[in-house]
């Protein structure tokens, strides 16, 4: 090869790693041999978003213990579609998927910025369905009030893997295992949601008692600490079959279900930590878990 031919490769290829989105992304997500944690955040109220109490300071201090990922991957209790799906697009949207509260909370905006490039790697990653790239949907307020309060400079990239809402609790668990290649390569995956979640018997006007759950909210609390410790997966996944207060705590399984994610990413020797573990207005709790 002359020199001319071999300038000639040098330009073509150095236009051709400018042209492939994936080069600079999969070289920034080498592999190591340190694996990131997982999360399972409770994250309850809008009103934590913009709140500084003791579940969004904890949330904070997450920011600051565990390495800074190169990356936020969120599975969130508030996008529930048909199919699977993943936010693609460079600069999402805040949504303010709630109502009835202060204008406050409808003002706040978490700029961070996506990356197309992760989600079609992540989308790669996944064998046992199709992924979508979403470019409409954006962090809806299961990703934004927690991960504002990690990040508030907003300066790393969040992407949502969307929930299939008519698949089984197995599939879900299946399917995070997928994602397991994600946790060494600086990627931080939380999944957003409650443990226990029965908006339609929440005690209103106990909200401001610290603590207060009813018998059987605290009962099914354990049950699932307990699970989660043992190892106990299988009852976890067919949680229907708890008794009465399982069926209380899950009347529909959209919060349950990335907890599953949390726990299908499990590895074997990684550690178990519980925080934020209180109950709210009677019948939700904040309980959450790291894992790693």
């Amino acid at each position: 090869m002359n020199r001319s031919d071999f300038i000639k490769l040098a330009i073509g290829g150095t236009t051709m790693m400018a042209l492939n989105p994936l080069y600079n992304w999969s070289k920034e997500l080498k592999s190591t041999d340190e694996r990131w944690p997982v999360l399972f955040i409770g994250h309850g109220s809008p009103m934590n978003g913009i709140e500084d109490n003791e579940f969004s300071k904890t949330w904070s201090k997450f920011g600051t213990k565990i390495p800074k990922p190169k990356a936020v991957l969120v599975i969130s209790a508030h996008w529930l579609t048909n199919g699977t799906h993943i936010t693609a697009m460079d600069a999402p949207k805040t949504i303010h998927d709630f109502g009835g509260f202060p204008q406050a909370l409808f003002e706040v905006q978490y700029p961070a910025p996506g990356c197309p490039e992760l989600a079609i790697e992540t989308s790669k990653m996944i064998a046992s369905t199709q992924v979508c790239l979403d470019h409409d949907w954006g962090l809806d307020h299961g990703t934004w009030t927690v991960v504002r309060h990690m990040y508030p400079k907003a300066d790393i990239p969040v992407l949502q893997l969307s929930i299939d809402y008519s698949k089984p609790p197995q599939y879900h668990y299946n399917l995070a295992k997928e994602l397991a290649s994600l946790r060494k390569k600086g990627v931080l995956i939380i999944g957003s949601g409650n443990m226990v979640h029965n908006l339609g018997m929440v005690a209103w006007d106990k909200l401001s008692e610290p603590e207060y759950g009813y018998d059987w909210a605290h009962e099914i609390n354990r049950v699932f600490k307990d699970k989660i410790v043992s190892g106990d997966i299988k009852s976890l996944i067919e949680y229907e079959k708890l008794g009465s207060a399982a069926k209380l705590a899950i009347p529909t399984p959209d919060h349950y279900f990335p907890l599953l994610y949390t726990l299908g990413l499990q590895e074997q020797t990684d550690s178990i930590d519980f925080f934020n573990d209180k109950a709210v207005g009677g019948s939700l709790t904040m309980t959450s878990v790291k894992i790693g």
